[in-house]
């Protein structure tokens, strides 16, 4: 049995042995648990530092690899650490570098690919195209992901939904939420396993909705919902401290009604999203 699984034992009454049992049992010194104990915490701790001094460089210079991201990381951060680690750090926030290398966008080669719809097109209408994304939400301990759906034309977010996990499901709930407001002609994503799942992709083909994705490592490709990304990182989340997942809910829904509803943009003639989707509808805004 090793160290970790001491945390596991437990009394009849349900009740957690002392660390000087444990290590009776176990035959080893109190000292090995607590140096065991302390570098996994501050391992844990230096994780979670990198990745929010990681999620604010992205948000700045999406176009960073691994080489930029070191020199910026002991540059501006004081921070040495090696790029196969940078590497996985980013592949845990799910961001990628403008180009394809390194390839950080979790694909699945069974799930079939479709190809991107948008180059040259011009939008001009509210429900065009819609597209989505996922963003790392950092906390004061740990971080949540972020999903939006989001209409190119009015920049309305139409759904959102956080999640502890970079799973299908809580993609697939923004989806349907998105689809009570209405239907785009064209709904764009990555090449992320989930966009590509035969469960996401059903769901726009049962709508008649024509399907993109952007092309390996091509930001651009989705550049509204990077935009938003940034906006709703540096308006909101790296202004505040998340203690739980309850509390980065709370306040991101606040911050994307006023995103929609009352916070002017200038490519929309300084009114807001809600007014530019809406314009044309007797619908409710929520």
């Amino acid at each position: 049995m090793t160290l970790d699984n001491r945390k596991k034992f437990v009394d009849k009454k349900n009740k957690r042995i002392s660390i000087k049992r444990q290590s009776e049992l176990l035959g080893v010194s109190n000292s090995s648990y607590f140096y065991k104990s302390q570098k996994s915490k501050k391992k844990e701790i230096e994780d979670t530092v990198i990745l929010q001094a990681l999620d604010e460089i992205y948000t700045k210079r999406p176009y960073y690899g691994t080489r930029r991201m070191k020199y910026e990381l002991q540059k501006v951060y004081a921070v040495d650490i090696g790029r196969k680690r940078i590497r996985r750090l980013m592949q845990q926030l799910g961001i990628r570098a403008i180009y394809a290398e390194p390839k950080t966008t979790i694909s699945n080669k069974q799930h079939k690919k479709y190809p991107y719809l948008l180059r040259g097109v011009e939008i001009k209408e509210n429900n065009q195209v819609w597209s989505t994304d996922i963003t790392y939400i950092r906390m004061n301990k740990g971080w949540v992901y972020l999903t939006a759906v989001i209409d190119w034309n009015s920049r309305y977010i139409l759904s959102w939904e956080l999640s502890i996990t970079l799973d299908t499901e809580f993609c697939i709930t923004a989806l349907k939420s998105s689809l009570f407001k209405g239907k785009p002609d064209i709904f764009n994503t990555d090449q992320g396993c989930q966009y590509t799942s035969k469960e996401f992709t059903e769901i726009l083909e049962s709508h008649n909705i024509k399907i993109s994705m952007d092309g390996k490592g091509r930001y651009l490709d989705n550049i509204f919902v990077e935009r938003l990304w940034r906006t709703i990182k540096q308006e909101e989340v790296y202004l505040k401290s998340y203690d739980s997942v309850h509390d980065a809910y709370k306040n991101l829904r606040e911050y994307i009604e006023f995103y929609n509803n009352k916070r002017p943009h200038q490519s929309l003639g300084y009114k807001t999203p809600a007014e530019i989707y809406f314009q044309n509808k007797n619908t409710h805004i929520h």
